[in-house]
């Protein structure tokens, strides 16, 4: 089985928790990963290059998947528009990129660990998800964890997952840190704004999203 790996710091968490899943268990030696971007790995997806993978919300609509994503309450930190930039994409995105289109801001699309880092920076900067929920009091469900295949086994991820009370170690936050030249303790408190159950108002506000894309 191959499993589309997004290095972003908002999937920290279920990547500690898949590291301990697969050693023990019997998928140590048959799940493998291929990195990439969002965009990258959801043309991977789309051509059966990798088996599962969190694939951006405007690409997961027609896939099946378990329940779980990567999704805003509120506001995100690392889904922003720079609004004093010459409008332009995030070639590294999808959803956010169009997210961007739907609430008619302006400016320059940025996502990620290098929007994240930005943000702390203290640029003039507009959250995304912070729009889209002062505009409609919900979620923002930025991306869906889909499958091609062995359904059984991801059912059992996302249980395990949410049972889970997932501890980063140190020596992996400051691999992350290293990588993408945040802090620990600031990668840290920018988890604490993700959540990754669909719950039912998730789901409402990916209901409300694909009605705002159907209309563009």
């Amino acid at each position: 089985m191959i499993f589309g790996k997004i290095e972003y710091l908002n999937l920290l968490p279920f990547h500690t928790f898949m590291k301990r899943f697969t050693k023990s268990s019997s998928q140590k030696m048959s799940m493998h990963f291929k990195k990439g971007v969002p965009a990258d790995i959801n043309q991977k997806f789309l051509t059966r290059r990798v088996d599962a993978a969190f694939i951006s919300s405007i690409k997961a609509r027609k896939f099946n998947n378990i329940g779980l994503g990567i999704i805003a309450k509120k506001e995100v930190l690392s889904v922003l528009v720079i609004p004093d930039a010459v409008s332009k994409n995030d070639k590294e995105s999808a959803t956010s990129n169009v997210l961007a289109q739907i609430l008619n801001i302006k400016g320059e699309v940025l996502i990620g660990d290098k929007a994240l880092k930005y943000y702390l920076s203290d640029g003039e900067r507009i959250d995304l998800a912070k729009v889209w929920y002062e505009k409609h009091q919900l979620p923002f469900v930025f991306a869906l964890l889909c499958y091609h295949k062995d359904q059984k086994l991801y059912k059992r991820i996302r249980t395990n997952f949410l049972r889970s009370k997932v501890k980063i170690p140190q020596y992996i936050l400051q691999e992350a840190s290293q990588r993408t030249g945040i802090e620990k303790k600031e990668i840290l408190r920018y988890l604490e704004y993700i959540s990754y159950e669909v719950d039912l108002k998730a789901k409402r506000g990916l209901k409300k999203f694909y009605q705002k894309v159907d209309n563009l």
